[in-house]
């Protein structure tokens, strides 16, 4: 029998109810023996997470104010699942616990990180599993990085223990025995890490849809699911926007070569999206894998007659750059033009100073700064090495009337970016996604 870690997300675990779907799909499969839980999510549009709630309390404590008004709505979220579920765990103690030290100074760490940890608790019990407290086997260093050599060895050890494992997401500890927590995501995190440390056959991520999908449901309607992408697509298409995992979750599966299979804890029979190295065994309709991108980019344009030739002119260039503490996206080049992409909020209130300072270093003939850019990247390996890919991209674009500001491709072929204006953004996307998914528009 192998291993599966299955991590649940906050909308999966917010009621009664969501507990009971998640108790059906990990009894369902015997192979699902560690789980990793979120604090409580939102059960309407008009709800407060739990996270957030207790971010409030602790602003509260640490501003001298009663936290009781904000601590009583945790306490009814706990106590009515557990109430509801039948469960007999003693929870009043935990969160009396848990409230005096909030108002002790605790720290938003500790307070933030309680919403998994009662979660972890509740779950344990309804399961009639073990419960391991992330604080004792999740490491950070001395900078506020995860430790994660020593997290490995003490988790791995720890989880052997253990023939099934409930251990709550988002924290762990610190050098100094204190609660420390990732950034808002981090079960994500957490989640990844246990799969690595059990050596896990497959990391399941349940949350509230069915995997990813082809292209932003808000400008595409009813884009296609990606049933298979690779972990370098889908880095390429999280860093242009598309989001469904934390990033720094994808790190530690992806290092010990463990699968991820993204699911829908409401639609437990959809297969969703599985993350993986190789693709030999799951080829794909399409030549592309996803269309993803976003708004608000500037274009720092740098022109000088044989630039090509003047050694050291483009780390001048960028070193303007990091004086102003801007980091640059792209930098597709001509012989005699230099292009540095940017966000536009990088160089708000700086622009002047760059161009003076670009001057200064590099003497060039001209230095423009033109805001208003979109990136686009349309990513798949199916792309690699297969003939028109380009053209037919750009045929699209220029059917939809759209101009092309910007062109750039990586040496893996496996992303196409363009530039197009902010304006033009949601029809170039339906472009590019018609031309290669669909044969009528589905919008």
């Amino acid at each position: 029998m192998g291993i599966k870690v299955s991590k649940f997300g906050g909308s999966s675990l917010a009621d009664a109810a969501q507990f009971q779907k998640v108790k059906e799909i990990l009894f369902a499969d015997g192979d699902r023996r560690i789980v990793v839980p979120s604090a409580p999510g939102k059960r309407s549009k008009t709800d407060v997470k739990v996270t957030d709630l207790l971010y409030e309390c602790n602003r509260l404590a640490g501003a001298g104010q009663d936290i009781e008004p904000a601590f009583s709505k945790i306490r009814e979220r706990y106590q009515g699942i557990a109430a509801q579920l039948g469960l007999h765990v003693d929870l009043d103690a935990q969160l009396e616990e848990i409230a005096k030290n909030i108002k002790l100074g605790a720290g938003a760490d500790y307070a933030a990180s309680r919403g998994e940890y009662l979660n972890g608790i509740l779950l344990a019990d309804y399961l009639g599993w073990d419960f391991v407290d992330a604080k004792t086997g999740i490491f950070f260093d001395e900078e506020g990085r995860l430790d994660s050599e020593k997290t490995q060895e003490r988790l791995g050890a720890i989880l052997k223990q253990h023939a099934y494992a409930v251990v709550p997401g988002f924290y762990g500890c610190d050098t100094h025995g204190n609660v420390k927590t990732f950034s808002r995501g981090g079960s994500d995190i957490t989640g990844a890490i246990v799969a690595r440390a059990a050596n896990a056959d497959l990391y399941e991520n349940w949350t509230d849809v069915s995997g990813c999908l082809m292209a932003d449901p808000r400008i595409v309607r009813n884009p296609e699911p990606i049933r298979y992408v690779t972990y370098r697509e889908l880095r390429e298409l999280s860093y242009m926007g598309a989001s469904v995992l934390h990033e720094d979750a994808i790190f530690p599966v992806r290092i010990a070569g463990i699968p991820t299979n993204i699911r829908n804890t409401n639609q437990p029979d959809e297969p969703g999206t599985i993350i993986g190295y190789e693709a030999e065994d799951y080829e794909s309709e399409h030549m592309i894998t996803g269309i993803a991108g976003h708004k608000d980019f500037a274009i720092i344009a740098v022109e000088k007659a044989m630039m090509n030739a003047e050694l050291g002119f483009g780390r001048r260039v960028l070193q303007a750059l990091e004086e102003e503490g801007v980091s640059f996206e792209h930098m597709p080049s001509g012989i005699d033009t230099m292009s540095v992409v940017v966000s536009e909020d990088s160089v708000e209130g700086k622009k002047e100073r760059l161009i003076a300072r670009i001057h200064e270093l590099c003497s060039p003939d001209s230095v423009e700064i033109h805001s208003g850019l979109a990136l686009i990247a349309t990513v798949g390996r199916g792309m690699v090495r297969s003939k028109g890919t380009s053209a037919k991209l750009f045929n699209a674009l220029m059917k939809a009337g759209i101009n092309v500001r910007l062109i750039d491709q990586g040496s893996s072929e496996l992303n196409i970016i363009v530039g197009v204006d902010n304006l033009d953004f949601e029809n170039a996307v339906r472009a590019i996604y018609r031309a290669f998914v669909v044969k009528e528009p589905r919008w």
